[in-house]
């Protein structure tokens, strides 16, 4: 015991132990998504890709989304674009970057940890294990901007807590600065980066005009955020310039037309709670605890300046994101539009880590409080949504849709919301019997099997969503493009009807040509470029059919009844 301590005592101790823990959460990422090798998430997947191929300097091609998202995942991602000549490979360089980007959630958890006062070894348990929860590695096996989304928000609420604590004005304006460039880039990430900079630019006013910071440090924040945001603008503004005949995102203006609608505002209620609820589910109710002392911290004048802004802005930032995303999805009864794991599993990390520090520091009483209060707050809000969603919720879901869900209920094929959260509060009860029989000495014994628990969900949720998920559309992605003979060199105009996933596909998987959709079966000329066209093989018609009108020197190259496909060719 003595040899350990001091060996953890020299100052090179702590950098390596933190390096090898962050290797190994790569590692783990690794084995879980590096054989995957198309994309299966769509039309999300095809459309950061093509931006990619774009900004690693490829000929444009079909935006398959529809409209223009924000480049700033695609950016991280294009240098595989650059490096791979086809696109199984490019698929897995981005495999292995996801990775090496989502894993940074370990070392940004501890520094989280640590500036909640546990201690390093404490610390090193908790970043652990929040790394390894679902909610961070899912997106991560995909190519989606949520899987550096976290570590943008991580390492932004530890700037602002830098800049708004004692210290130096260069330290202060140093985390200022991050704070502001950190919340930059999360807009030119994702629409949700949105909130992030509205939230940074209120503290930013807030702060200036009570004085709770050096107004240098303030101006230094303000700078960053001015740099980061006008870098997004232009990065937007390039990516548009690639694809002229698509429209922006309109995601932002859809949000403030519906919550300005009246017949709206119950749904949008509903679905907001939704998403909460799947929240706090998915953190196994430490999150439904973290939000309970955050809401506590704001109005409590004996804790520090960066504690009740930090605990504000991390409320504000999960009810927002959970409003802004209910009132954005679209007008239907899917379930996933009901309760949805997306939009809000950005926030697990942070919420997460203030949930097992809770464990750490709070004493039997106050703890006890804090998990009643917030499993009461998880079944109002499963009961409300139920209550106002109704027969809307036992349609089928897909479980990529729900998958924490689905783990926690024991059940791979529907939505069960009671059974979910039965599980999930039978984890933090399970925690807290623990914690409560053996005090504060059991803690890290606790923390060490909720990791090992999260590490076990991880690999479920890989083996019964993430895996079927891709392989059910193997076909569409690459067994079309084999099976059609599509060369590296074709560009291929695809029939509206045919089916969607592949029209998604395909923008990435023609990956030196490009695709166009367009009606050519009903006249529509194809564009000169074009060496191939793909149409809809219906039953018992004849192949050389489906183009009432095909252009001299086309001819039917080859088809497939059992796939429904029929290739033309030119020359």
């Amino acid at each position: 015991m003595r040899r350990l301590q001091a060996l953890m005592a020299h100052h090179w101790f702590w950098p390596v132990v933190l390096l090898l823990g962050y290797l190994a959460q790569t590692v783990f990422r690794l084995a879980l998504s590096i054989h995957n090798y198309f994309p299966s998430v769509h039309a999300d997947e095809d459309s950061y890709l093509v931006i990619a191929r774009v900004l690693a300097g490829r000929p444009t091609t079909e935006m398959p989304v529809g409209v223009v998202i924000p480049g700033g995942y695609p950016l991280l991602i294009s240098p595989a674009f650059r490096i791979a000549d086809n696109p199984a490979t490019a698929y897995h360089l981005i495999m292995g970057i996801n990775a090496v980007l989502n894993a940074l959630v370990f070392p940004l958890a501890f520094v989280a940890a640590r500036r909640l006062g546990l201690s390093r070894t404490h610390a090193y348990l908790t970043a652990t294990a929040v790394a390894l929860v679902p909610p961070v590695i899912f997106y991560s096996q995909f190519v989606m901007s949520d899987t550096v989304l976290p570590v943008l928000l991580l390492a932004w609420l530890i700037a602002m807590h830098g800049w708004l604590s004692p210290g130096s004005l260069r330290r202060r304006s140093f985390y200022a600065a991050g704070m502001g460039l950190a919340a930059g880039y999360s807009m030119a990430t994702h629409d949700r980066g949105g909130v992030v900079v509205a939230l940074t630019a209120l503290a930013l006013v807030v702060v200036l005009g009570f004085g709770w910071a050096p107004r240098l440090s303030s101006v230094a924040g303000i700078g960053g955020l001015g740099v980061s945001s006008l870098g997004a603008k232009l990065l937007a503004g390039f990516v548009e310039n690639q694809f002229k005949d698509v429209p922006p995102s309109t995601v932002g203006n859809k949000v403030f037309e519906n919550l300005e609608d009246s017949r709206y505002l119950g749904t949008i209620i509903a679905r907001t709670f939704g998403q909460l609820w799947y929240f706090m589910t998915s953190t196994y109710g430490f999150g439904a605890i973290a939000l309970v002392l955050c809401v506590t911290v704001v109005f409590r004048r004996r804790f520090s300046v960066a504690e009740r802004v930090v605990a504000f802005t991390m409320v504000a930032m999960l009810f927002g994101t959970a409003l802004a995303s209910a009132a954005g999805l679209a007008d239907n009864d899917r379930v996933d539009n009901w309760v949805y794991a997306r939009y809000c599993a950005v926030l697990v990390p942070l919420f997460l880590v203030v949930g097992l520090a809770v464990l750490f520091r709070a004493g039997k009483r106050p703890l006890l409080r804090l998990a009643v209060i917030g499993a009461v707050v998880i079944a109002v809000i499963q009961v409300s949504v139920s209550a106002y969603a109704g027969a809307a919720l036992k349609l089928w879901a897909s479980p990529w849709t729900v998958p924490d869900a689905m783990f926690l209920a024991s059940s791979w094929d529907n939505l069960h919301m009671a059974r979910t959260t039965f599980g999930a509060l039978a984890v933090l009860a399970a925690c807290l019997l623990l914690r409560l029989a053996g005090g504060r000495k059991v803690v890290a014994a606790v923390v060490g099997c909720v990791t090992l628990f999260a590490a076990y969900a991880t690999v479920s949720i890989t083996d019964n969503v993430s895996e079927p998920h891709a392989k059910f559309r193997q076909y569409q992605a690459v067994g079309l493009v084999k099976e059609a003979g599509l060369g590296r060199n074709d560009s291929v105009v695809l029939d509206w009807d045919l089916d969607w996933d592949a029209r998604m596909s395909l923008a990435f998987e023609i990956y030196w040509g490009r695709v166009w959709t367009n009606n050519v079966k009903a006249g529509n000329t194809p564009p000169e470029k074009a060496t191939a066209v793909l149409l809809v093989l219906g039953k018992d018609v004849a192949p050389e059919s489906t183009w009432a009108k095909p252009l001299p020197g086309w001819h039917v190259a080859k088809y497939s009844r059992e796939h429904g496909w029929v290739l033309w060719r030119k020359g």
